[in-house]
């Protein structure tokens, strides 16, 4: 006879996210400005990207890259991949994703920059993230305030400056340059440096006011000769 009134014990079955959770209490960043300058690097990569529905931009995101197994996790602070689309995300699951991404971008700071020249380089070159740049905002800890590596058989191999001081990520087709000390993204297609959508508005807006000035004043000498 059955004993319902202590009913045998069911194993706890975590969920999806208790077992791969969406955050690991960490900052975003470990000071403003490390938050103001990586938030932009996103919004900036996001606008460049945002015709191509088929290019992922993210960061500060958790990556799972082994299932069942959620100690496997790392978290880019600017990752892009391509062919995966842009859908948004609440966790990166390379087993569902189905690859890895193609490059990936740390701000590096006193307390990662170790791990980051260390572990997590050990740790992409192992998943075949193609390209891994590295950007030191204060100048102090990394070799150089601007680093990038790009895979060759399965190692990474330091990226060489161009003459205009740049780092051309083939992952990308982009270039990462120090500008003013900050770091901008250069496209060497269309020549321009790639611009937030704030940014982007703002000079929209500055070039239709040039343009409306100078009708104005072409109106005006018009005016002016019909006297």
């Amino acid at each position: 006879m059955r004993n319902y009134t202590n009913p045998p014990k069911i194993p706890y079955a975590p969920t999806e996210t208790e077992l791969y959770p969406e955050t690991d209490g960490k900052p975003m960043a470990v000071s403003d400005m490390h938050r103001r300058i990586l938030t932009r690097i996103i919004q900036t990569l996001e606008n460049h990207f945002t015709q191509r529905p088929e290019v992922y931009v993210s960061g500060d995101i958790l990556m799972y890259y082994v299932e069942e197994q959620p100690q496997k996790v790392v978290s880019p602070d600017v990752l892009v991949t391509f062919g995966i689309g842009q859908k948004p995300r609440l966790t990166y699951k390379v087993w569902e994703e189905g690859k890895v991404p193609d490059f990936a971008m740390e701000m590096s700071s006193k307390t990662t920059y170790r791990k980051d020249l260390g572990e997590k380089m050990e740790l992409y070159a192992s998943l075949g993230i193609r390209d891994y740049v590295l950007y030191d905002a204060e100048g102090l800890y990394l070799p150089t305030p601007l680093m990038g590596f790009t895979l060759v058989d399965g190692s990474y191999v330091e990226m060489s400056s161009n003459t205009a001081g740049g780092l051309y990520s083939e992952a990308l087709g982009l270039e990462f340059r120090l500008r003013d000390m900050d770091c901008g993204i250069y496209d060497p297609v269309s020549e321009a440096w790639l611009q937030t959508p704030t940014e982007a508005a703002e000079a929209r807006a500055e070039n239709a006011e040039a343009e409306a000035a100078q009708l104005r004043e072409q109106l005006a000498r018009l005016q002016a000769r019909s006297r």
